[in-house]
Formats: structure tokens, C-alpha cells, sequence
């Protein structure tokens, strides 16, 4: 279970981490695995300062990605709970030692031109679109 942050600026660029996943280098969005017993709204924040250096404060919870992908070694169910959230203090840094190694700010017109994961194009769905029950279809 893992916490993510939606951070659109009043220039529309998005805040996105470069996490350095078995694939290679992809963009995602800053947040991560929950800690036992956190909640995912501290999650969050916890994530986001990590990965960003940036204080973030949540606006709105989104929605929940759930994927749950089967190969050989395990069966996997990823959920992953998306909150829009604002920068409120920090300093922009890049994480060291972490799962990501650069931090930066995208025009959301380029996302698509991003080596990305999936969630990012959800999460903006998420955004976008504001599903009552919190999910697309």
C-alpha cells in the first residue's frame, strides 16, 4: 500500500520524482510505501518531503488505484491512494540514498512525451475527472 501526491503549480507543471524502478529510470509521482500503522494521509507527507524536500500539505484525496498484476515469483495487488496536495515549505532537493534520484517540475503538456508509470496517467485522471466514487472505469 503506498501514498501519492498530485502537485500541479499555478504555471500547470506538475512536481514528479525519477524513480529508479527494474525497468530503468521512470517518472512517478513523489509518495511511496506506507509505513506499518501510518496513515496514508501522513504517508504522504512523509513521502513527498522525502523524495521532493518540500513540505506538502493535503488538499483532497482523489481516488485509489488498484492493480493487481500475477508473474511467475508472486502474486501482486498494488493500491495506491492518491491525494492532490500544495507545496506550503521546504526547499526543492533531489532524495539521495532513496528510491528516486532527481525531483523536478514538468509542464503537464510534455507529461506524455515522459518515460512514466501507469499510476501517473491515472492519478491525472483522478485529477482531472473527479470520480464520486473515487475510481475510473
Amino acid at each position: 500500500m503506498a501514498a501519492y501526491g498530485v502537485c500541479i503549480n499555478e504555471d500547470d507543471e506538475i512536481l514528479l520524482a525519477r524513480w529508479l524502478g527494474p525497468k530503468g529510470k521512470r517518472w512517478i509521482l513523489p509518495g511511496g510505501g506506507i509505513d506499518h500503522g501510518e496513515h496514508p494521509y501522513d504517508g504522504v507527507v512523509r513521502e513527498f518531503e522525502e523524495e521532493t524536500g518540500y513540505v506538502a500539505e493535503v488538499v483532497r484525496l482523489l481516488g485509489i488505484d488498484s492493480e493487481l498484476r500475477e508473474d511467475p515469483d508472486r502474486d501482486y495487488h498494488a493500491l495506491r491512494i492518491m491525494y492532490e496536495v500544495r507545496v506550503v515549505g521546504g526547499e526543492l532537493r533531489n532524495e539521495v540514498g532513496g528510491t528516486t534520484d532527481l525531483a523536478q517540475w514538468h509542464p503537464l503538456a510534455d507529461i506524455g512525451q515522459l518515460e512514466r508509470v501507469p499510476s501517473l496517467d491515472t492519478a491525472l485522471g483522478l485529477y482531472r475527472t473527479t470520480p464520486p466514487a473515487g475510481i475510473l472505469r
